[in-house]
């Protein structure tokens, strides 16, 4: 079993203000203060997005859903900043219903975000189409309020998700990263799709076991964060690889180095509530 109090410690003794802010906020619901949340939405660019470094120039598709998922367990998605991040979001779709990443950041995009790239084109499609689903109805950046799927987005998170069924393979397969599955299955879910979410909730399930604590705390909030029930299967396989993996001092090791430990350990006691 999951040790949440272990996991809120962690949390407490090695992350920010920022950081324990989104403890609170996931805990007890606590509004973060007004200061905090300018902090917490810092390096904004003026087009609404954000860049992949604070000094960088072009704003990212991969940087700027990071940044909404910081927002999120803030309780900032409808804030000025995150509107117009989420503006940003939907004005870079593609004619084909996915997003790519600036050619112009070729040079420093990490290979699941990648310009150009089919594999990372799917990965940035459920990804901006994850985040605009969620928070749509919280941002309704423009005009009257859409009780769609997505809110002020639904057109299009709904070109989002028929972009994605295309490129499913027949065994509900995804032809890019890992999380490109989870993120997926969440957006298909919430448009009602829910063969074609199953059929790679199936694949998620087998690959549970090897999973990564990082990916299956990603994973298991994704999934909780598009209101799948904690008792779905596939949450209860994940919850036992979250208990499998957690460390004796109660976090859990991110992908991506020991600095974002306390991102993933957030991640799972999100997907743990």
């Amino acid at each position: 079993m999951v040790d949440i109090d272990a996991a809120v410690g962690f949390v407490v003794a090695h992350g920010d203000a920022v950081d324990r802010a989104r403890l609170s906020r996931l805990r007890t619901g606590a509004p973060p203060p007004p200061e905090l949340l300018d902090d917490a939405e810092v390096g904004q660019a003026l087009d609404g997005g954000w860049p992949p470094t604070l000094d960088g120039a072009v704003s990212s598709v991969d940087a700027t859903c990071f940044r909404l998922s910081e927002l999120d367990d803030l309780g900032a998605l409808g804030r000025p900043a995150a509107r117009r991040a989420l503006d940003w979001l939907a004005a870079r779709q593609l004619p084909d219903g996915g997003w790519e990443e600036d050619p112009a950041l070729a040079d420093v995009a990490p290979e699941w975000a990648r310009p150009g790239d089919p594999e990372a084109g799917f990965h940035l499609t459920a990804n901006a189409g994850f985040w605009l689903t969620v928070a749509g109805l919280d941002a309704r950046a423009a005009g009257p309020l859409d009780h769609r799927v997505g809110g002020a987005y639904a057109g299009v998170v709904h070109a989002a998700a028929q972009s994605l069924v295309a490129r499913l393979r027949p065994d509900g397969g995804w032809p890019s990263f890992l999380p490109g599955g989870w993120l997926s299955a969440a957006v298909l879910h919430r448009q009602e799709m829910f063969h074609e979410a199953a059929r790679i909730q199936v694949i998620l399930a087998e690959r549970v076991p090897e999973m990564s604590p990082g990916d299956v705390a990603w994973l298991a909030a994704t999934l909780r964060r598009v209101g799948i029930d904690g008792q779905d299967w596939l949450l209860g396989r994940a919850r036992r690889r979250l208990a499998e993996t957690q460390r004796s001092d109660g976090g859990w090791s991110s992908d991506d180095g020991h600095q974002f430990d306390v991102h993933t350990t957030l991640s799972a006691i999100r997907a743990c509530r």
